[in-house]
């Protein structure tokens, strides 16, 4: 057991790194469960073995260099959960061709900046989702494609883009249907083995961009030896073996579905299983049971989804054994739930950010349950961590609050074209400086605290978001709470909570602020309460404080001009 004396530790290194592409550690794993499931795409009906699997990976590299792509251009992959996309990330990966991820929530203006930033010569598109045109958007932003021959485009608001894929059926003018794509390449092209033979680890391979509340999304560059070793110890933590099939309803073009999820299982010979194309948490419930799957990944709203969807109760869930619950603090009564009522007794809690490839802190398997359910878990394998104060950069006190810090494999390459922002981010050292708040205690263990940027500061007081969440998630009518500060003209900031409420629960801003009275500190009771049906989310699941504060600083606004 770990004794620390402040803020400060190291993974083991007992396990060594993997320094190899993901093309080859790939194929290595293939030649070792050729005829074993490597995917399960639930919605497109349909399996493939490893060896399928890598064989499509070739016949698809094969067309990307027909195509004249080569190593270190960038393809771009815009579109949902699905076959193709696996086959992109692994294809790209096999002739060193940079997969840049596009957010499906993107617009024309975003799409253009993204393309434009990288330099992308393709880019694979869904045609359609819902209510969004995406061959709309794309024809919006590049006219040219109605007269122009496939791979022969010539946009002027795009002019490094040459060709542009669709994940649809039928034929669209200037635009390659990905079969088509596909009957480019061959499968024992030798040209993809040589490509393949040149790459180094330290390529980069991906590139993912942040969504930025301010200014323009940075796009993170990432390496195979950033992201393979990444999947690989998050598996590890997870115990992930040829045995696990993992349900992954979060999106791929985040590194949860593509590095926590589909790398984790590529590095382990375990079962990939997509529910649907996106997120629906009835799919999941079935698919889960249906597949019988040990593993489940999702976002703390997703899990809340799931739990509380009116079918629940339904479902065998006896199945499951690990997963992972990320990307935003966890309420610790999810978790519970998520242990008790779905079974996953070995569930582990993951925390990093895009830039760190992503996860710097994992619970493990064996984790005692009452610190998987209060912390992110303790440092990963290969790398450091600490926890530092903002003011000073000193290494604080174990239990004090400060920005943490990690170093080491899982650090960017930086934000492609970008020094200066990649400047501010990564010191002198090589620590990432991630711009959230935590704590450490003397075992390793880190709790996130909140981000330096939605600490309140009321009248002088630190008021910590996350704490309040905790404690009103407490209340039997909530199902969920956001807190966020608010301006206040005496106290400089105001606390606001929004709640959802559980179904058929009415519960008033009075009866609120009763549960907290004589339990928590005076300063700490939210002044003001909204109740909403939803919070404004991500299409990863990260909910928008942002937005929040917006919204409410519009509305206490217009409060003060009706009283005027």
């Amino acid at each position: 057991m770990k004794a620390l004396t402040q803020s400060s530790d190291s993974g083991s290194r007992a396990a060594p790194l993997i320094e190899d592409t993901i093309g080859r550690y790939f194929e290595m794993i293939s030649k070792d469960y050729p005829d074993h499931e490597a995917l399960v795409s639930r919605h497109q009906k349909l399996r493939l073995s490893y060896r399928q699997l890598d064989r499509q990976a070739n016949q698809l590299a094969s067309a990307l260099l027909r195509s004249g792509l080569a190593a270190g251009d960038r393809a771009a992959i815009w579109a949902h959960n699905s076959a193709e996309w696996l086959l992109m990330q692994i294809a790209t990966a096999k002739v060193g061709v940079i997969l840049v991820n596009i957010n499906p929530a993107y617009r024309v203006t975003e799409l253009e900046y993204a393309l434009n930033k990288v330099g992308c010569k393709m880019l694979v598109t869904m045609t359609a989702y819902k209510t969004s045109d995406y061959i709309g958007i794309v024809r919006q932003m590049a006219p040219e494609l109605a007269s122009a021959q496939p791979g022969q485009l010539n946009a002027a608001r795009a002019p490094a883009l040459q060709t542009v894929v669709h994940l649809g059926i039928e034929p669209l003018p200037g635009l390659l249907s990905f079969t088509e794509l596909m009957a480019r390449g061959d499968a024992q092209d030798p040209a993809v083995a040589a490509v393949g033979a040149m790459l180094k680890a330290d390529d980069p391979i991906n590139i993912q961009f942040t969504s930025g509340t301010t200014g323009f999304p940075k796009g993170a560059t990432l390496t195979h030896r950033n992201i393979l070793n990444n999947g690989f110890f998050v598996g590890e933590a997870m115990k992930l073996s040829s045995r696990d099939r993992l349900c992954i309803p979060v999106p791929l073009y985040h590194c949860f579905g593509m590095v926590l999820g589909n790398l984790a299982c590529l590095t382990h010979g375990a079962t990939i299983v997509y529910p649907n194309d996106a997120f629906d948490p009835l799919t999941v419930l079935e698919t889960v049971e249906a597949e019988q799957c040990t593993g489940l990944h999702g976002v703390p709203t997703m899990f809340i989804a799931e739990l509380a969807h009116p079918r629940f109760a339904e479902f065998d869930l006896s199945s499951l054994r690990t997963g992972i619950m990320a990307g935003s603090p966890c309420p610790i009564d999810v978790m519970k739930q998520v242990v008790s009522k779905m079974h996953a007794s070995e569930i582990t809690i993951a925390y990093g950010m895009t830039e760190t490839s992503p996860v710097s802190c994992q619970s493990s398997t064996a984790t005692p349950l009452d610190k998987r359910v209060t912390t992110v878990g303790q440092v990963q394998p290969h790398l450091a961590v600490k926890i530092v104060s903002p003011d000073t950069g000193e290494i604080v006190g174990l239990g004090v609050s400060g920005e943490f810090c990690t170093r080491g494999y899982s650090v960017m390459h930086g934000y492609w074209g970008d020094p200066e922002k990649t400047g501010e981010a990564i010191d002198a050292e090589g620590w990432m400086h991630t711009g959230d708040l935590a704590t450490m205690d003397a075992e390793g263990y880190v709790n996130i605290v909140g981000r330096i940027k939605d600490m309140v500061i009321r009248g002088g007081e630190n008021l910590y978001p996350r704490e309040l969440e905790e404690f009103l998630y407490s209340h039997p009518d909530v199902s969920d709470v956001q807190v966020i500060g608010v301006p206040d003209k005496k106290y400089g900031e105001e606390l606001c909570a929004w709640i959802v409420l559980k179904a058929n629960q009415s519960a008033t801003a009075e009866d609120i602020r009763a549960f907290c009275k004589d339990k928590i500190a005076h300063h700490k009771i939210p002044r003001y309460i909204k109740f909403v049906d939803a919070f404004p989310m991500t299409i990863t699941g990260k909910v928008q404080k942002f937005v929040m504060r917006e919204q409410m600083r519009a509305e206490l606004q217009l409060e003060i001009e009706k009283t005027a």
